[in-house]
């Protein structure tokens, strides 16, 4: 794949003024399992293709489309191009089973966009980025005196190492990976209904930063036996999750020995505040016993026109 691996600072409220649109998340999701097993159908009471560009012609007019633009972010310091093509990346990491499904339409004519190649990136439960693990600082090795909660003590202050992941915006130039792991990072195709589904793990956390995953979506490639080669980046995002699944999931072994003070959600300077639109995944687990799996979902409205990149 091809893409400018820079990034100058955060681009996460992108103006929206020229289209006039009506907000749809993703669709009814069922339980996860142990292990987080994929669940089949959890974008089934979702329209989609003819079906969705019916229900919107029904009610809208003009310029008005199905799906708002999922919001543009900065690619962070981190990214590595295409480098392994595989739905499971979770390799040898532990954490919480996460099966993250996802959908890719393009957010004028709301028909899903197959054959997108779709990336994923994201620390380990200890807030560790693979490539890049002498950069990261993460946190843990000893239990903390006390968990997580939802309001931090303290916001972090000054000015972070230049291109650490603790980095407050999560901007900064890309880096060169420093090592060869490539855990936690993958590359997938999209079916025909858009959708990609990923295994992983859910993520720590990091000085200066919520929970997030990392995102790109590249459309007018070639899928060829050696990947996906080509093309363009039309969306560059991050995925985020609520306060209340961040905060189960700092009472499970391994994320509960972090002794990395915690950004929330309403305190991170790359989440938009804006719900789906702005990433926030719809997460289906057991509320007694979140160790078992989560289930992510969300729907992508992009431009596939459009080159997004992250700079």
């Amino acid at each position: 794949m091809t893409g400018n691996q820079t990034a100058e600072g955060p681009k996460h409220k992108k103006d929206l003024t020229r289209r006039k649109v009506v907000v749809a998340g993703a669709g009814a999701a069922v339980a996860v399992g142990v292990g987080g097993a994929v669940a089949a159908g959890a974008f089934a009471g979702e329209k989609s293709g003819k079906a969705a560009t019916a229900s919107a012609s029904s009610t809208a007019t003009g310029a008005e489309v199905c799906y708002q633009l999922t919001s543009e972010t900065t690619e962070g310091p981190y990214y590595i191009d295409a480098d392994k093509i595989r739905q499971d990346i979770t390799e040898d990491k532990e954490g919480i089973p996460l099966t993250l499904t996802l959908k890719v339409i393009d957010s004028e004519t709301c028909k899903p966009i197959a054959n997108a190649a779709v990336d994923i990136w994201h620390c380990d439960a200890l807030g560790i980025y693979s490539g890049y693990e002498s950069l990261s600082t993460g946190g843990g090795g000893t239990a903390p005196t006390d968990a997580p909660s939802g309001t931090p003590t303290g916001t972090p202050t000054g000015e972070p190492p230049s291109g650490a992941p603790s980095g407050g915006t999560g901007g900064g130039g890309h880096e060169e990976p420093t090592d060869d792991e490539r855990y936690l990072r993958g590359t997938w195709r999209t079916d025909k209904q858009g959708r990609v589904t990923f295994k992983t793990v859910f993520p720590g956390w990091y000085r200066g930063r919520c929970v997030h995953i990392h995102t790109k979506v590249h459309v007018d490639g070639e899928w060829t036996d050696a990947g996906y080669e080509g093309g363009h980046a039309c969306h560059t995002g991050q995925f985020f999750f609520d306060e209340e699944s961040v905060l189960a999931s700092a009472e499970v072994e391994l994320y509960s020995t972090s002794t990395t003070e915690r950004t929330t959600l309403s305190e991170d300077t790359i989440y938009d505040q804006s719900g789906t639109t702005g990433g926030l995944l719809k997460l289906k687990y057991d509320k007694k016993n979140i160790a078992e799996g989560v289930l992510g979902t969300i729907t992508m409205g992009v431009a596939p026109d459009e080159t997004n990149d992250g700079t």
